[in-house]
């Protein structure tokens, strides 16, 4: 199949829409297939060196306030590219402003479109400037109702999605390197530098922005004997810095690096509630490591409450607070949510998660002739 990733953002850029961009050209690839990816251009001009395809960058800006972002210009490279691909599918991640170029396109060409929903884009508008929601949802439906699937990576999203008149949705969660990020990696001497005391370490993974609610964790870092963690970047390090002055704060980390750093904590706590499904989450169980998590989004799927970790109210300090330490006063009970979150996501790999996403570009093409017949 001939096939183009039309995405808001892709490496060199850090999270979750990016990650499962470059997850899927690079298993395409592993499967004789042939992507392009349509993103967003950054200022790293040697940022596509390393991609497993060739990548189309179209003119952007950074986002006011938030310049790790950065937000499509309207271009006509898009259709071109599309069309000089010769292309049997377009794939939508996180469709909003480069997406909808996508779908039009991919419209008028009479290309079938499998979008995938990756980003509350309704709970971030609430967040940053308390309107907007219905906006966001009514521009989610025009370009999901018009791709001839979609999906969405977590049961509460499904939800979401059916809720705002949103169809022909199917499930298709993530996957997660259980090679790389593993329980054998837990380094002894980073624990010494990051709690010469011997402090219990919890620590948070993620972009530092205010919908993410890191400052939740204030109340976690007063528990006695706790160390937090902070790993990632944002507009709100400043902020938080300031919030939680003796926190650990690493800046953004990947690779070996990050998995070393998540098989090094004793709890992963993660604090935002508007993650369709958190990819975080499964790092930290694949690396051996109890969560803690709101009881919202994604992590609704991926913590087995009582058994993985723990789930509580979102956006609750005291919860947060009485989780964590419930945790640091039962090593035990750690080491056997450790095992058996490990034990969860061992079938979770981005090989299978791939396989079953060029099943859902089968079905759809298989409909397009069926209809066409």
């Amino acid at each position: 199949m001939r096939v183009v990733i039309v995405t808001e953002s892709f490496p060199p850029d850090v999270n979750g829409v990016a990650h499962c961009a470059l997850q899927t050209a690079r298993h395409l690839v592993r499967r004789g297939h042939t992507p392009l990816v349509i993103a967003p251009a950054v200022a790293d001009q040697a940022a596509d060196a390393d991609a497993p395809c060739a990548v189309v960058r179209v003119p952007s800006l950074p986002l006011p306030g938030y310049p790790q972002v950065r937000v499509a210009l309207p271009s006509r490279r898009v259709a071109a590219a599309i069309a000089a691909h010769r292309a049997d599918l377009v794939h939508l991640a996180g469709p909003f402003v480069l997406g909808v170029r996508g779908m039009t396109a991919a419209a008028r060409l009479g290309i079938p479109a499998v979008a995938v929903y990756q980003t509350d884009l309704a709970g971030y508008a609430r967040t940053y400037v308390g309107t907007g929601e219905g906006a966001a949802w009514r521009r989610l439906r025009a370009v999901h109702g018009a791709a001839d699937r979609t999906l969405a990576p977590s049961s509460a999203a499904v939800r979401d999605l059916e809720a705002h008149g949103i169809g022909r949705i199917r499930l298709w969660g993530r996957g997660v390197d259980t090679v790389r990020f593993r329980p054998g990696l837990r380094d002894t001497a980073l624990r010494r530098e990051l709690a010469p005391d011997g402090e219990l370490l919890v620590g948070y993974v993620g972009r530092l922005a205010p919908e993410k609610r890191v400052d939740l964790l204030a109340g976690v870092r007063t528990l006695p004997g706790v160390r937090v963690v902070v790993v990632g970047d944002g507009p709100s390090a400043p902020a938080l810095r300031a919030a939680l002055p003796d926190a650990r704060f690493l800046g953004r980390r990947t690779g070996d690096d990050l998995a070393r750093i998540f098989a090094s904590l004793d709890v992963f706590a993660h604090t935002g509630p508007y993650e369709t499904f958190c990819q975080t989450v499964q790092e930290a169980m694949a690396s051996g490591v109890p969560v803690v998590a709101p009881a919202a989004g994604g992590p609704l799927d991926l913590v087995d409450h009582g058994r993985t970790g723990l789930l509580v109210p979102q956006g609750d300090p005291d919860a947060l607070r009485e989780a964590v330490a419930a945790l640091a006063a039962s090593p035990g009970t750690r080491a056997e949510y450790g095992r058996a979150g490990r034990a969860a996501v061992q079938g979770r790999t981005w090989e299978a998660l791939g396989d079953e996403l060029i099943g859902h570009y089968l079905e759809v093409l298989r409909e397009r002739t069926a209809v066409a017949a």
